[in-house]
């Protein structure tokens, strides 16, 4: 091998090496969009509530509430999306226990009152803490000779649809809700070239299709068909993934954050059927 092609070959690879450490730097801040602390709580509008303060096996402290419903028909994990934190999620949290459904809801670590600062695998990490505290939490509500216990669902929006994949596999819930989010990272940015190209250095993948091979589950997916952040066409890719049963639902005309005033009867609908059949199944 001549001089030329060696001295060409070093400066390629140290140019790819560092072109995928400055990416690596840059990509937890290019991903995730926490906001620090908490501004409205569930008592803010007269709501019951426990605070709470969840370990991770890694020693991370999430910040969860806890807002049990007095006739609760089923227990929801609330994955929440990718901007804000916990008080900015508060209303669809309001409108998830007015239908009757008790909800756990967590800040990713780096968001709201929760330590650390968020990766891929760290979110997951929080995810598995977070079902497992709903375990503790259903047996120390659990009546004495209660022989229907309450199913589980788990509701991951955008981002949180991902992290939800992975506590399905940690623990099964009964039901799955999936909002506007996506079969894989790569899927979001198919239409970017440099961000495309980008992430072939990246290592955050975030393969919800992937994590929910095997679930056999009934899942809702839902998405508007003007999502402007996470386009329609992954909706639909990650609903053509799974295999369990399962239902689309469109909302028209809806973008990324407002799917719920778009769409408010055609919206808590599709949830309330999906709740009757977790609890079939349960």
């Amino acid at each position: 091998m001549q001089l030329r092609t060696v001295v060409l070959v070093v400066v390629a690879t140290a140019l790819v090496v560092s072109m995928k450490w400055l990416v690596g730097r840059a990509e937890p801040r290019l991903m995730f969009f926490p906001t620090v602390g908490e501004t409205q709580t569930p008592q803010t509008i007269g709501l019951e509530y426990r605070h709470l303060g969840i370990r991770t096996a890694d020693g991370e402290t999430i910040a969860a509430w806890w807002m049990p419903h007095e006739a609760a028909r089923a227990d929801v994990v609330y994955f929440h999306g990718n901007g804000g934190n916990l008080s900015m999620w508060l209303p669809i949290l309001a409108g998830v226990h007015a239908s009757g459904l008790n909800v756990l809801a967590f800040d990713y670590r780096g968001y709201g009152r929760s330590t650390g600062s968020p990766t891929e695998q760290g979110l997951y990490r929080d995810a598995e803490a977070v079902v497992g505290e709903l375990a503790r939490l259903r047996q120390t509500s659990a009546g004495v000779g209660d022989a229907t216990p309450r199913p589980i669902i788990y509701w991951g929006r955008s981002l949180g649809g991902p992290v939800a994949a992975h506590a399905a596999r940690t623990a099964r819930p009964d039901g799955l809700i999936l909002e506007s989010t996506f079969p894989d990272k790569a899927s979001v940015i198919r239409g970017h070239v440099l961000l495309r190209t980008l992430n072939l250095l990246a290592s955050y993948r975030f393969e919800t299709a992937a994590m929910l091979r095997g679930f056999a589950g009934p899942t809702l997916v839902m998405h508007g068909d003007a999502d402007s952040v996470v386009p329609y066409a992954a909706g639909r890719e990650l609903f053509n993934a799974l295999a369990g049963p399962k239902r689309l639902v469109t909302l028209r005309g809806a973008d990324h954050n407002d799917l719920f005033p778009a769409a408010n009867r055609e919206y808590w609908e599709a949830v309330e059927q999906l709740v009757l059949q977790a609890g079939a199944r349960n």
